[in-house]
């Protein structure tokens, strides 16, 4: 926004999303004839970004005989569509992103250590979600507000306990992951808030230190297992009544059951 180039073409490209034939296809353009079901020209991406910027994301994933080729057009700033013989000139920014160790890539000879010294010009590295846990609170709520509308529900805020699991969990998914679980806890919850038991199950799953050291929260889980059994027993089993008498929703009752751990002891109870 701040260069010459913000009144000009910002083209992205997801590089995993392709193959390697089809990707070469979509950054290059080709001409007509140039392979089998080639019947009209075609404008790359390349081209399309010509004079302004163009993104290249998963820029580890794309295949060495590609690396070699846009090394070429980084160097020599120009380029040749597939099947063509007409070199057309390049003025655009390039700027690449990758999730992987680009530079350990090139020590193990899966990416060209020339286009790795060619891309690294400016380097910024995004650290990863675990390691920026105060984020969390913020990015939960704003995707609450987000889905909330999208869904058109009425979400008030992010339960206590449930902070508390979103910010000890590591998140291998990073901000991606952290979006898809609230979104799910949106459409899944059936109350104002966004309770522990609408979060994802591997949530659930980590070992849940900083919680349950604490007297409180682990008076509060045994409480709603004790209560859930209680309601089990008085309904002989039956998920429906046993929802009725505590005043949830079956599907809820289904949920808490399963992050509480419930299912085997609830399954000797029926077996005794």
């Amino acid at each position: 926004r701040n260069s010459n180039r913000r009144d000009q073409p910002f083209v992205a490209i997801n590089c995993a999303a392709l193959t390697e034939t089809l990707l070469e296809s979509e950054l290059f353009g080709h001409e007509r004839g140039a392979f089998t079901g080639a019947v009209t020209q075609k404008r790359g991406q390349l081209e399309m970004a010509n004079s302004g910027t163009i993104f290249l994301d998963e820029m580890g994933e794309i295949s060495p005989a590609l690396q070699a080729k846009l090394l070429r057009v980084l160097q020599e700033r120009d380029f040749m569509r597939v099947g063509g013989t007409r070199s057309i000139p390049l003025n655009i920014r390039v700027i690449a992103a990758t999730n992987k160790n680009l530079l350990t890539a090139t020590r193990e000879g899966t990416f060209r250590e020339d286009l790795y010294y060619r891309l690294n010009v400016v380097a910024i590295t995004m650290p990863p979600l675990r390691d920026r846990k105060e984020d969390i609170p913020q990015l939960a709520n704003y995707f609450a507000a987000k889905y909330s509308e999208k869904c058109n529900r009425r979400i008030m805020g992010i339960s206590t306990d449930a902070g508390t699991l979103l910010k000890q969990y590591d998140w291998p998914g990073n901000i991606r992951e952290l979006e898809n679980a609230i979104e799910r806890a949106v459409v899944l919850g059936s109350s104002g808030m966004i309770l522990p038991e609408d979060l994802p199950e591997a949530l659930h799953e980590t070992p849940a230190q900083s919680m349950r050291s604490s007297t409180y929260h682990e008076a509060v889980r045994q409480l709603k297992r004790q209560l859930i059994l209680t309601a089990m027993d008085q309904s002989e089993g039956k998920i429906t009544e046993a929802a009725r008498l505590l005043g949830v929703h079956s599907n809820y009752l289904h949920r808490l059951i399963r992050n509480l751990d419930l299912r085997m002891a609830l399954k000797k109870k029926s077996q005794g």
